[in-house]
């Protein structure tokens, strides 16, 4: 049965709810109202934040700048939603704090939560309407895959997807994956498509979580039974942008010296949220999870995760293509195979392309 995870990132709440949930009317709010939003907020983050000394902080900054009228402008349910996100962010430090108006929103009571059917086919259909986060796949020039994946979706919906792009990816000599544009989901997917980057029988533990509010912590390990299996070379290119679950998957494969990552730090973002209800259809997003590599025995929260190879992200794929080809060449069996690996690494160096240019008849 699926469930609705308290550790879900926030960048998947809208997967999660009918798209009707997101056209709420801004409803008025009054001094009143006001109060007992930030009066209970206040509380929902000492209850559940993370880190219970930056919560302290957090909720009297947050209280104090109320007391002062700070807030006094925030006529409607989006304008103060929008300004708590804002401060949450700045005070904490914290990427993963948001704020959003959501008609009818209901605060699961537990960190797992059946959903109801209608919520399951709304949401398998998002997924799959997004392509299950899978932008695009590719064979580059020289037999190099590529792969970007804008987001990880619930295991349950895309892992097949992930194991089906692996299998039209498996003939490659090494393999790109570009979680540039990639702003998270569910570590369980991450750890999912991890999976298929370790012989059969090499289970890997990769990180602990902790739940604060449940006080349970879960592992994560690699999926004993993905089908499909990978060992040639593989990069990973990031930005500032790669976020929660897209830097877990890029944290981990570093950790566990099983790729390359090539780009620029990431984002910063480690600490699953839970999303909490604060009135008038607010719902806040407060980081109330801890992430814990099983390697590193820390994460890249706030931090982000560094590059090996550092580059700017619009340069990362063509960095990363270069560097395969580069090892290719000079691995390569016969001089043959070297000679036209050699040109392709000089035509990627210099930025050209090896496609065929179709030129429609009459356009010569």
């Amino acid at each position: 049965m699926l469930g609705k995870k308290k550790i879900v990132a926030g960048a998947v709440l809208s997967m999660l709810l009918p798209l009707s949930a997101f056209a709420a009317e801004d409803a008025p709010l009054n001094a009143s109202d006001r109060a007992a939003i930030v009066q209970t907020l206040v509380e929902k983050i000492n209850a559940n934040y993370i880190e219970p000394a930056v919560a302290e902080r957090v909720g009297r900054a947050i209280a104090s700048k109320h007391a002062k009228g700070g807030y006094a402008s925030a006529t409607s349910a989006k304008a103060l939603s929008e300004a708590l996100a804002t401060d949450l962010r700045e005070i904490s430090g914290d990427k993963h704090f948001g704020a959003r108006v959501v008609e009818g929103f209901r605060e699961s009571t537990s960190a797992f939560e059946p959903l109801s059917r209608t919520q399951v086919d709304e949401w398998h259909d998002a997924v799959v309407r997004g392509g299950y986060g899978i932008e695009k796949i590719e064979r580059l020039p020289g037999n190099v895959g590529y792969f970007e994946l804008r987001n990880f979706g619930n295991p349950t919906f895309v892992g097949q997807a992930y194991t089906a792009a692996m299998m039209l990816l498996a003939g490659t000599d090494a393999l790109i994956i570009d979680l540039r544009r990639n702003g998270g989901g569910t570590p369980m997917s991450s750890a999912y498509l991890i999976s298929h980057f370790f012989p059969v029988g090499d289970r890997r533990h990769l990180s602990d979580m902790y739940v604060r509010p449940d006080n349970t912590t879960e592992q994560f390990w690699t999926v004993p039974t993905v089908a499909q299996r990978y060992d040639k070379p593989v990069y990973v290119l990031t930005s500032p942008r790669t976020f929660s679950a897209g830097e877990d998957f890029a944290y981990g494969i570093q950790a566990q010296k099983r790729g390359t990552v090539v780009g620029e730090t990431t984002g910063g973002g480690a600490n699953p949220v839970g999303w909490y209800s604060v009135g008038h259809d607010i719902a806040v997003a407060v980081p109330d999870s801890r992430t814990t590599n099983f390697v590193t025995k820390t994460s890249w929260d706030k931090a982000g995760v560094k590059p090996d190879i550092a580059v700017p992200a619009a340069q990362a794929l063509q960095a990363a293509h270069a560097a395969i080809l580069r090892s290719l060449a000079a691995s390569a069996k016969d001089d043959k195979a070297r000679t036209e690996l050699q040109r392709l690494l000089a035509m990627v160096e210099k930025g050209e392309t090896d496609k065929p240019v179709y030129i429609l008849r009459g356009e010569r």
